[in-house]
């Protein structure tokens, strides 16, 4: 009955977020679902169990929500997303429209900048030049998903994304963890991408493919679609109904100074984790009053934070002048923050109570026994819990949760470094959780004027296939050669 219990809370849980309703109230409910047919006290598990995951998660990342979303208001307002993408598009051309939507994805992301911000101002770029270019709009969703959800959220060394942050408390990790492997993988997904992309694009000319720009697609319905905003809230840090909370700027900077913030964050989260934080004495840390804990275990999120803390205040000192209202700005993004937050958070409690009850014990024996070794097992836990909640922070989240004392246990006896770890748990995460549900997914459709029905197929290729190819490659060379 425990087992069946746990099915039929995630059931309930899935297809009601499918249909717009509030993972906050869902995730509690499906809990209580499954704590009730294992014979469990209701009220404790909502209250100690289900509260207590929500809010440890909350404790360890919050400020990444929060520092993640203002930022990435501010690069929006300033104009600076804009002047970075319009760069590289007028750097490489409309012959190379999926190539400079592509990179123009990449760098904002990877420096920092909510991947939901950079779908509203992407896209009606990357319309214009694929309509320049001669390329289906279908294409769109694909391109920009391939820029901005793929190797710059799990593979590239660095990354400033939550998923990237969330193993290292769990296994006392940097930012930077298995750096080598991470580039190995991103050149993976960019080049099966791009062939898949380049491929379809040619197909397209060749065959007369209707381009479909009869009508330019709405962002602003996109960013106020409430379904498309429940969806979303669970699945990235910014609440896409901020977005037009604020004014932007009519004169954006130059491409140069548009991109030093972002440069800001991946050299001040390499200082932090390498030359900052090691340097420190944080003895202080073992005593109660600071929960007793270590620098392996917060000095990750430190790293991310005082990046993205000190890229704010470079944006604000060469591009603050630009910001019509710097008080609106900061709200919005500070708001933006809060309910992606609570819904990962609710996943997270959701995933506490499901690892509480006893009938947990034989998914835990199944997922150990998977063939191919811990690797794989982690491998296919994160994958299966990103698809299953259509969110790769939750589903992270839930997995290391659950089985990441027993990961590490395993690592040591197997002579596995906590870095490679890392990695396969990032970029696992990172692949089945783009299935249709996905609230990236659905907001990437909205906002190119597209449908599941013309652009998913392209999707799966560009952001599942790509990452589930890089996945292998990472786990076969990290069972061959270790973590590098």
């Amino acid at each position: 009955m425990g087992l069946l219990g746990i099915l039929l809370g995630l059931a309930l849980l899935i297809w009601l977020a499918f249909r717009g309703w509030s993972v906050l109230l869902l995730a509690p409910a499906a809990a209580l679902i499954a704590a009730a047919f294992a014979g469990e006290p209701l009220l404790a598990h909502w209250t100690q169990t289900f509260m207590g995951g929500a809010a440890q998660f909350l404790a360890q990342f919050f400020p990444i929500f929060l520092l993640g979303a203002l930022f990435g208001k501010l690069m929006e307002d300033s104009g600076s997303i804009t002047a970075i993408a319009r760069g590289m598009m007028d750097w490489l051309g409309p012959r190379r429209a999926i190539l400079s939507v592509v990179l123009a994805g990449a760098l904002v992301t990877y420096g920092g900048v909510s991947l939901f911000v950079a779908f509203f101002v992407l896209a009606p770029m990357a319309e214009a030049m694929f309509r320049a270019a001669a390329i289906p709009r279908r294409l769109m969703p694909a391109t920009i998903a391939l820029g901005t959800t793929t190797f710059t959220m799990s593979a590239l060394p660095g990354t400033p994304a939550i998923q990237n942050a969330i193993p290292m408390p769990f296994f006392g990790t940097t930012p930077f963890a298995a750096p080598g492997l991470g580039l190995i993988a991103s050149a993976v997904m960019l080049g099966v991408g791009m062939w898949w992309l380049l491929r379809a694009s040619a197909k397209a000319r060749r065959t007369g493919e209707p381009l479909e720009f009869d009508e330019p697609a709405s962002a602003d319905h996109a960013a106020d679609d409430p379904i498309v905003r429940e969806r979303a809230i669970a699945a990235q840090g910014f609440d896409p109904a901020e977005i037009h909370h604020s004014q932007a700027t009519e004169t954006g900077p130059s491409v140069l100074t548009a991109a030093l913030p972002l440069v800001a964050v991946v050299v001040v989260n390499l200082l932090m984790s390498f030359v900052v934080l090691p340097r420190l004495d944080t003895s202080f840390l073992a005593k109660p009053q600071w929960g007793e804990t270590s620098l392996s275990a917060v000095g990750g999120v430190w790293s991310v934070s005082a990046a993205l803390a000190a890229a704010i205040v470079i944006l604000l000192a060469v591009n603050g002048r630009r910001l019509p209202s710097l008080r609106q700005s900061v709200d919005a993004g500070a708001n933006a923050s809060v309910l992606p937050a609570l819904g990962v958070a609710s996943l997270v409690g959701f995933g506490a109570v499901v690892a509480a009850l006893p009938a947990f014990a034989a998914v835990r024996e199944w997922v150990l026994s998977i063939g191919g070794g811990p690797l794989v097992s982690l491998a296919v836990a994160t994958n299966v819990l990103s698809a299953l909640t259509g969110s790769a922070s939750g589903g992270l989240t839930i997995a290391l949760d659950a089985l990441g004392p027993t990961y590490m246990r395993l690592a040591a006896e197997h002579g596995i470094d906590p870095a490679l770890l890392h990695r396969v748990a990032v970029i696992g995460a990172g692949t089945l959780d783009s299935l249709p549900h996905n609230g990236a997914v659905v907001t990437l459709l909205a906002v190119c004027g597209s449908t599941h029905a013309r652009s998913y197929g392209d999707i799966v290729m560009a952001a599942i296939v790509s990452a589930v190819i890089a996945l292998v490659v990472v786990i076969v060379l990290g069972g061959m050669f270790g973590s590098f």
